[in-house]
């Protein structure tokens, strides 16, 4: 077995390389394939690590470092894993001399993570963002789709547990 394979294999079932592989094999070939295929192996495996954009660079006979451009190019492409909930904190100027850097110190602590890690149970993600279009609710978070205005730091707990 190839090193890229076990390297592979430590992270994701042979299913899911199976069907990494006939990802690859749908579009290898194909002109414009290779954002296709990293969108459908990000939805099949969540993330796309080293191991993977080998895979797919080596199936569609393309030099790594174009893959490797693309998916840090483009937001949408994540090498690590992220968490089934998305947690961004709103650090613009309304929601921050509103209290939304205690709230982000919450939730690091909340967590055991810095912004932009995933916990450990891949539950959460933690993202900063400049303004989330809510000023007037400030300061806010939200948490998947969920916008929660006004939030105090002792609320935080309160509000993470209705996505455990």
């Amino acid at each position: 077995m190839k090193a890229e394979e076990t390297e592979l294999l430590k992270e994701f079932t042979p299913e899911q390389v199976a069907k990494l592989d006939s990802i690859i094999e749908k579009f290898k070939g194909k002109p414009g394939g290779l954002i296709p295929v990293l969108e459908e192996a990000q939805i099949c495996l969540e993330y796309l690590p080293m191991a993977v954009q080998k895979r797919i660079a080596a199936g569609l006979n393309l030099p790594l470092s174009r893959v490797y451009g693309v998916v840090t190019f483009y937001s949408f492409f994540t090498m690590t894993p992220r968490g089934k909930y998305t947690v961004r904190v709103c650090l613009g100027t309304a929601c921050y001399v509103r209290g939304g850097k205690a709230i982000a110190e919450t939730l690091e602590k909340q967590f055991g993570i810095k912004e932009g890690e995933t916990t450990a149970d891949r539950m959460f993600t933690l993202e900063s963002v400049r303004c989330l279009g809510a000023c007037g609710l400030g300061p806010v978070i939200v948490v998947g789709e969920d916008v929660h205005g006004r939030v105090k730091p002792g609320k935080v707990k309160e509000i993470l547990s209705q996505y455990n």
